[in-house]
């Protein structure tokens, strides 16, 4: 049975490796269509890290849900989605819920006197637009092909993993080059690392099987873990 499923896993890899060589490096112009999104998303990650690191939790979860707003209106303008009466009484409830967070908010004294809330919300609504959009875009480009959600999910990482350790070596060229690229990847780094890339593929298969604004109300769910 061990050589059988030696051989069984060989011949999926070669499929796997065959796969990557015609969907990937023969039609470059496919990939680089993915090449959009997966820069905004690279954008959206560092935006979401400097919003977290400037509001509390409950906060910065309840902020970040816009992203459904921001998702329904890039559906209509680049899907031309029509959206249900019911569709946009949530819309607005749920702008109107995030007003009243930052609103009652304002007022309180934050833990920590580093924190800066203006940036923490700016950048957290620029991360719901880069949100929208790119989540819209990969739908678009998504649902109007035969390529495969684990072919599209390689892309991204191939044309976004190189944008990272640009950016990376950027910001923290000191650090790395004095203590290496690896440095304080514990066991809850590498925890965090697989969640995220868990929860990207789930989030694919909704939008390839659903669309991004059933998963965007899905993922509020967030906010009652999170508080």
């Amino acid at each position: 049975m061990r050589e059988q499923d030696q051989v069984i896993c060989s011949l999926h890899l070669q499929q796997f490796i065959v796969a990557l060589q015609t969907q990937i490096l023969k039609q470059k112009l496919d990939t680089l269509k993915v090449a959009v999104p997966s820069f905004i998303y690279l954008v959206q990650n560092n935006l979401l890290y400097v919003s977290a690191s400037n509001l509390d939790a409950a906060t910065y979860q309840v902020t970040y849900q816009m992203k459904i707003l921001t998702t329904a209106m890039f559906a209509v303008l680049i899907l031309g989605k029509k959206l249900k009466p019911v569709q946009w009484i949530s819309l607005v409830m749920l702008t109107a819920g995030v007003a009243m967070v930052q609103l009652s908010a304002s007022g309180a004294t934050s833990g920590n006197l580093n924190q800066n809330r203006v940036l923490g919300c700016t950048a957290a609504i620029a991360a719901c637009c880069c949100s929208g959009f790119a989540g819209i875009y990969f739908e678009k480009i998504l649902k109007g092909s035969d390529v495969s959600i684990w072919i599209r999910n390689v892309q991204l990482s191939f044309l976004s993993l190189p944008l990272g350790v640009l950016t990376a070596l950027a910001n923290d060229w000191s650090s790395i080059t004095s203590k290496g690229f690896f440095y304080a990847y514990d066991s809850y780094i590498i925890y965090l690392i697989v969640l995220n890339a868990v929860g990207g593929l789930l989030v694919a298969m909704v939008v390839k099987y659903a669309d991004n604004i059933l998963k965007g109300f899905a993922t509020s769910l967030a906010i009652v873990l999170s508080t």
